[in-house]
């Protein structure tokens, strides 16, 4: 009888802490509005800038494990194909990467979304990373640039 008492105790005391807990308005925090180009590069975004001059970044690429997984354009990815997921250029959009170690370059086509991150970065796959030489580490330092779509 006493342990049955303490049970009651304790979940009155409970129902009795939430009830007062709901009972307490508050109000949502108000994020500090920051100028657009330290709010866009905090976002994973490059400044506006980007377009014309490029940004410095990482490039990494895809593991083998998602061979013939469907990318977010809704085609699979081909690790022999020159494609990459970058977090935020539009799909279709083609992008030349330049390996900042070895000057190497490729010209690739975005069809995939990568998630977002506090350095600007791109995915690559295994036929782009082989031709930037830097297949077997990882990651690179590179530097992305949007090209001009063709009018034709």
């Amino acid at each position: 009888m006493a342990s049955l008492n303490r049970c009651c105790i304790g979940a009155l005391f409970m129902f009795v802490c939430l009830m007062s807990l709901s009972l307490i308005q508050t109000h949502p925090l108000q994020a500090e509005e920051l100028p657009k180009e330290e709010k866009e590069v905090q976002g994973g975004r490059a400044p506006v800038t980007e377009e014309a001059t490029g940004v410095k970044g990482i490039a990494t690429y895809y593991a083998k494990r998602y061979n013939g997984r469907k990318t977010t354009s809704g085609e699979r990815y081909r690790p022999e194909k020159l494609t990459a997921a970058h977090p935020n250029l539009p799909l279709g959009t083609k992008v030349k990467v330049v390996n900042l170690d070895n000057e190497n370059e490729v010209v690739v086509r975005v069809n995939d979304r990568c998630r977002r991150r506090k350095v600007p970065i791109i995915d690559l796959s295994t036929a782009a990373a082989r031709k930037l030489g830097f297949l077997g580490r990882g990651m690179a330092r590179v530097h992305i640039t949007r090209l001009e779509d063709d009018p034709s």
